[in-house]
Parts: structure tokens; C-alpha cells; sequence
């Protein structure tokens, strides 16, 4: 499943130094003897498409769990990718809080990657030039822990690296002799990237083990600026195909061309026609429902982003209208082109006038605009346009009477969702990771209003009716879904402290 948002924010490559407290050497020894267990759990083959490989990697994960003292078992799917569920009791009487995590990770195309396999963690450390060198295992074990340092291969951030930071932290606790202060139950699924297809199935077969009072997903980067990062929504996603149909075969661009109209042409002024300039998009009733307060745009401006970094980051001259920052252009639809094709190119490229024209699009959600009503907008237009829409490869009685024929076809939709930054468990969270036992006592965390990729939210929201809070441990520049994805080790560490710090604070 697509998460874009924090992912392409590379605003900053240097993080705040730790202070240098007990409890930060602790964590950063306790990182450092589960790095090995690290490695191992990266290097498990863990795309959805092969479930043998996905059964290894709920054992492993089951196993490290059984571990820790927690009762565990594997929670089975039609498509033989069993997740792991886990639980270990608190305090007497204490509310359950349930973490969300997941072992599957986006495929991979292996020559992309700078390194034998994405499937053979490399360690590699950053020269003053910004080159990155692969240094041997063992530069892991030296003291103190080089926190610069990077372990590059599938999943390293999203989101094999919260599952340690986890085991981690109740390692801290046990060494100190204590508990949680509430009961944790932790779901680790096993499809996450292709949108979790069992989860309401499986959590609805298991509603008594579900049952729990909050929701914590650990999964995204922290904000750039390495201070802990609470967000409190994410953007659902819809998608949708597009296709233009001209002549029933491709014509001879010499014979045809002026003559036989050419749907690559139709079908990039229909997309034209969807966005101004701006990158606003132009569909009637697109922005219709999102209202920013002024306190609203307070708590998006108060994240601190820094823009100039931002547009250097992502390549461009200024960025698009939607919002005024960074935060205020997430908390609105977006209709993107995430794909197009129309004939061939390169040394297939022929001389032709296409027969038809593909685009496929997707729709990043929010709370107020549901994707099958933007789906609904986006047919209107395109009938507004002058197309007939057809279900299908349009047939000769159709091509005779319409000039403009398109198919619209819907896909999958995820909710977006978005819980009060002032509800208990956001309280909760910021004491947690504000107060002196957190990981940075004197920085103030980083509020995000709701943040730009999915994740499953809406699937547990819907199915446990909880509060929910996204709580994002690994680094900015980590290349999660693309090659070369990465995590850096002192984020392991401060994500470790962060979990720490929220095991340690009763909840409410």
C-alpha cells in the first residue's frame, strides 16, 4: 500500500545530538546487542506475493515476542499469510493498549539496489561529500555506537525497525525489573503493502482478542528534525483507471494522421483540464467540506517544516498552491497521475496513431471527502468533457455514434482518518514522550495534524471503534518503497527510547 507523505522529506541530514543521560547509553547498549537479531528478521524475504516466505517471517517475529514473556499466536488467512498476534499483561487492573506493526515489505527490483541483495542487510556510513561506503558488520559493535550509521535492505524502515525498537524497549524494562504500566497487545501484520486484504476478517474472527482501549500504529518517519513525531491522522487513498479510445487498431501516422483522432492526445487534455497551474484541481465540489481554523493552521504551522529545504528536497521550483506549507497541502484531496501509456516508445516506438490511451490515477483522501464521492466527480467531468463511457473496448455500433469513448473504472478505496490532537490518547502520548523519562526532555514533540500515506487505519478504526494515534520512529531520507531503503541507527535508538518512554506512562 502507497505511503508518500513524510517519506519524501528530506529537510535536514544532521539530527540533534542525545543528551547524554544513563538512560540514553542504556538504550543505545540494549540497540546494539539486538542489532544481530536485527539482521537476521531483514534479511527474511517478505513480499506478499510469496506466502512461504511470509510464514518464515511470523515465526521469526513470533518467536522474538515468546521471548520478551509475551503469549503469542498466529492469526490465519485465506491466503496463507498469517499475522502475529501477541499480549503481555501490565499492571493489575491496567487498560490494553493495542500496537500496530507490519512484516511485509514492497517488492523489489534486486539490480536497482547498491548491493548484492535487498535481502542481505549492508552496513554503510556517509563520507563528507554525502557518498554512502559499505563499512563491515562489526563497525555495529563498536563503542560507543556510531549512531550515524546506516543498515540499507527491504523493510529496514518500513517497518521491520519498530518491531526491534520494541523488543528493545521491554528489554530495558525487564533489566530495570519493571512492567508496562498497561496490558500491550501488539498485531504485527503480513500484508500491509497491498492494503491488508484480511485484516477486518481476521480482527472480526478475533474480536475478544482485539478488544483493547487505544490504538498505536508504529509505522512512517519522524519528522525531519529528529524530534519525537505524534501524528494524528493519515490521508486514505482511492484509485482508478482511465482509458481513451481512438481508432479499433493502430493507424499509420502517415496515411492517418490529421485524419483518425489520437487518444493520446484526448486523454492529455482531459487530464490537463483536471488542475490549474496551481496544481489545484479544477473538479467542481473537489475541496468542497475541508475548513482550516485559524487554530488549525496554528498547529500545521507549528511542525516546523522547513519549505526552502523541502522544494530543494524534492526537486522543484516552488511547490503547488493546494495549501500555503507543506502541512496545509496534505490536509486536502490530491488527484495524482501515477501512471500513463499509450503505444510503445524507445526502439518499439512505431509510426502509428494509437488505438487507445491509459492513465491510472489515484486519490489521497481526508476525513471530509470520501474517495467513492470523488470518484463520482471525477466520472461527471470526464462525461462534462464530451465522452460517452463505455464498461469496456467499445464496439462498432458505439464507435459510429460517439467521438469522444472512455472507460472509467473505479478500484480500491481506504478511509482516511483523523483522531483529536486533544483526545486522551494524544494527551497521553505527548506527556509520555515529553516528560523527563522521554527520549528528548527538552524538545518539544512534533504534532502532525494528519499526514500524507495510508496505512490501515480505517480497517482497525472501523472494526475496534478506538482512538488512534500514529507514532512514526525512523528517519525522513530512509527510501522506503524505492531502492536502497535505509534506517539509521541512532533513530533505532531514539525510537527505542520513544517506546520506552510511552510502556512507562500509565494510560488513562
Amino acid at each position: 500500500m502507497p505511503k508518500a507523505a513524510l517519506s519524501l522529506l528530506l529537510a535536514c541530514l544532521s539530527f540533534p545530538v542525545a543528551h547524554a543521560r544513563a538512560a540514553d547509553d542504556e538504550a543505545a547498549s540494549a540497540v546494539q546487542k539486538n542489532l544481530g537479531e536485527f539482521l537476521e528478521l531483514l534479511a527474511l524475504p517478505n513480499v506478499a506475493d510469496r506466502p512461504a516466505d511470509i510464514q518464515r517471517s511470523a515465526k521469526f517475529v513470533k518467536r522474538d515476542f515468546e521471548r520478551r514473556g509475551f503469549e503469542t499466536q498466529l492469526l490465519a488467512n485465506p491466503a496463507n499469510r498469517p499475522l502475529v498476534f501477541a499480549r503481555l499483561a501490565g499492571a493489575p487492573g491496567a487498560r490494553t493498549i493495542l500496537f500496530y506493526i507490519h512484516f511485509d515489505g514492497q517488492p523489489v527490483v534486486p539490480e536497482e539496489w547498491a548491493q548484492p541483495s535487498p535481502f542481505e542487510p549492508v552496513v554503510k556510513r556517509r563520507d563528507a561529500n554525502g557518498a554512502w561506503h559499505v563499512v563491515a558488520r562489526d563497525a555495529l559493535d563498536a563503542k560507543p555506537l556510531d549512531r550515524e550509521l546506516r543498515v540499507f535492505a527491504r523493510s529496514a524502515s518500513d517497518d521491520k525497525a519498530p518491531i526491534l525498537m520494541m523488543m528493545t524497549a521491554l528489554d530495558l524494562l525487564k533489566a530495570a525489573g519493571k512492567r508496562p504500566r498497561f496490558n500491550v497487545s501488539v498485531v504485527v501484520d503480513s500484508e500491509e503493502e497491498i492494503g491488508s486484504p484480511s485484516l477486518a476478517s481476521v480482527v472480526a474472527a478475533n474480536a475478544a482478542l482485539f478488544k483493547s482501549d487505544a490504538l498505536v500504529i508504529l509505522d512512517g518517519p519522524a519528522h525531519p528534525s529528529g524530534r519525537p513525531t505524534l501524528v494524528f491522522g493519515n490521508r486514505g487513498i482511492a484509485q482508478a483507471k482511465l482509458v481513451v479510445y481512438g481508432p479499433p487498431v493502430p493507424l499509420h501516422s502517415g496515411h492517418f494522421g490529421n485524419y483518425a483522432p489520437n487518444p493520446a492526445f484526448r486523454l492529455a487534455a482531459l487530464l490537463a483540464g483536471m488542475k490549474d497551474d496551481d496544481g489545484r484541481v479544477r473538479i467542481r465540489g473537489w475541496y468542497d467540506g475541508i475548513v482550516l481554523t485559524d487554530a488549525d493552521r496554528a498547529e500545521l504551522a507549528a511542525s516546523g517544516d522547513d519549505e526552502a529545504a523541502l522544494t530543494k528536497r524534492t526537486g522543484v521550483a516552488k511547490p503547488e498552491k493546494v495549501g500555503a506549507t507543506y502541512q496545509e497541502s496534505l490536509q486536502y484531496p490530491s488527484l495524482n497521475v501515477r501512471g500513463m501509456a499509450s503505444a510503445s516508445v524507445g526502439a518499439k516506438a512505431a509510426n502509428i496513431v494509437p488505438s487507445d490511451a491509459t492513465a491510472e490515477l489515484d486519490f489521497r483522501t481526508t476525513p471530509e471527502t470520501d474517495g467513492r464521492h470523488l470518484f463520482e466527480l471525477v466520472k461527471r467531468y470526464i462525461e462534462s468533457s464530451g465522452y460517452h463511457l463505455v464498461d469496456g473496448t467499445p464496439n462498432e455500433a458505439e464507435r459510429a455514434q460517439y467521438d469522444k469513448l472512455a472507460t472509467f473504472t473505479p478500484g480500491s478505496v481506504q478511509k482516511a482518518e483523523r483522531t483529536p490532537m486533544d483526545s486522551p490518547l494524544g494527551k497521553w502520548a505527548y506527556r509520555a514522550v515529553h516528560a523527563e523519562s522521554g527520549p528528548n526532555p527538552a524538545v518539544d514533540p512534533v504534532r502532525i495534524r494528519m499526514m500524507g500515506g495510508t496505512v490501515p487505519t480505517d480497517v482497525l478504526v472501523d472494526a475496534l471503534h478506538l482512538p488512534f494515534l500514529m507514532i512514526p520512529t525512523v528517519n525522513a531520507d530512509n527510501n522506503q518503497h524505492a531502492h536502497d531503503e535505509n534506517v539509521r541507527v541512532g533513530n533505532l535508538v531514539s525510537g527505542t527510547e520513544t517506546i520506552y518512554a510511552l510502556l512507562t506512562t500509565p494510560y488513562p
